[in-house]
C-alpha cells in the first residue's frame, strides 16, 4: 500500500517575492513552446497554490494561476520544478494531433452542425452525443495516473537541461508535491498524487519499488 510519508525539506518563505518578477523568472525557466502558449496571472484568493484551466480546443492560451502568498512558501528549486511539471502536462493535451478519437470529435461537430442546419434534431443529437462521449475520453485520458506520471518525468527531463541533476529534481519535485498538499491544509494526498511520490521516490534512487504497470494506467 502506498503511504503519505513526508520527506524533510527546508521551508523557506520569500515574504518580499515580487508576483510580477517572479512570473518573468518562470517564463525565462519554461522551454520555448511554453512561453508562447502559456499565461501565468496572479489568483490570491484561490485554494490551491497553482492551478490550471483545463484548455478547450478553442482556446488559444494556456492559463496558469498561482497564489503567490503560499508560493512563497515554497524553495526556488520547489517552484521551479512545479511550473515546469504543470507546463508539461498542459501541452501533453493536444486536440488537434491526428487520432481517431479526435477525428470523430471533429466529424461528430461537422456531422451535428449539419443535421441542426438541416433542421434533423434526432441526428443532431446522435452526433452531438457521440461528440461529447468522445471528448470525454480525451479528457479522462489528461487525468489518467499515466498522463500525470508523464508530465512529472517530462519535467524532470527539462530540468537537467536548466542545471539540475535528475535525481535532485525528482527530490525536489517530490518534496514540492507534499509541501503543497501542507500548504493547502489537506491531510493527506490524492491516490494519483501517491502514485506520483513513488514514481519520484524510485526515480531519486531512494526507492527500489517503482510504480508497477498496471497502476501507471489507472
Amino acid at each position: 500500500m502506498l503511504e503519505f510519508k513526508p520527506e524533510r525539506h527546508e521551508r523557506v518563505n520569500d515574504s518580499n517575492m515580487n508576483p510580477a518578477q517572479e512570473i518573468r523568472r518562470l517564463f525565462d525557466l519554461m522551454p520555448a513552446s511554453g512561453r508562447m502558449n502559456t499565461k501565468i496571472f496572479s489568483q490570491p484568493t484561490q485554494l490551491k497554490t497553482i492551478e490550471t484551466e483545463f484548455p478547450l480546443p478553442w482556446h488559444r492560451q494556456r492559463k496558469i494561476s498561482i497564489n503567490f502568498d503560499r508560493w512563497s512558501e515554497l524553495s526556488q528549486p520547489q517552484r521551479d520544478l512545479l511550473i515546469l511539471r504543470t507546463v508539461c502536462w498542459l501541452s501533453a493535451i493536444e486536440w488537434f494531433k491526428f487520432d481517431w478519437q479526435r477525428g470523430v470529435v471533429a466529424l461528430g461537430a461537422l456531422g451535428a452542425a449539419s443535421e441542426l442546419f438541416q433542421g434533423d434534431a434526432v441526428g443532431f443529437l446522435a452526433a452531438g452525443g457521440l461528440t461529447a462521449f468522445v471528448a470525454s475520453r480525451i479528457w479522462n485520458q489528461t487525468r489518467s495516473s499515466e498522463s500525470e506520471l508523464l508530465a512529472d518525468e517530462k519535467a524532470l527531463e527539462i530540468s537537467q537541461r536548466r542545471g539540475y541533476a535528475k535525481t535532485e529534481a525528482a527530490k525536489h519535485l517530490l518534496s514540492a508535491i507534499e509541501a503543497v498538499a501542507k500548504l493547502e491544509g489537506r491531510p493527506a494526498l490524492s491516490f494519483t498524487e501517491l502514485i506520483r511520490c513513488q514514481n519520484l521516490r524510485s526515480l531519486a534512487g531512494m526507492s527500489a519499488v517503482g510504480v508497477p504497470d498496471g497502476m501507471r494506467s489507472q
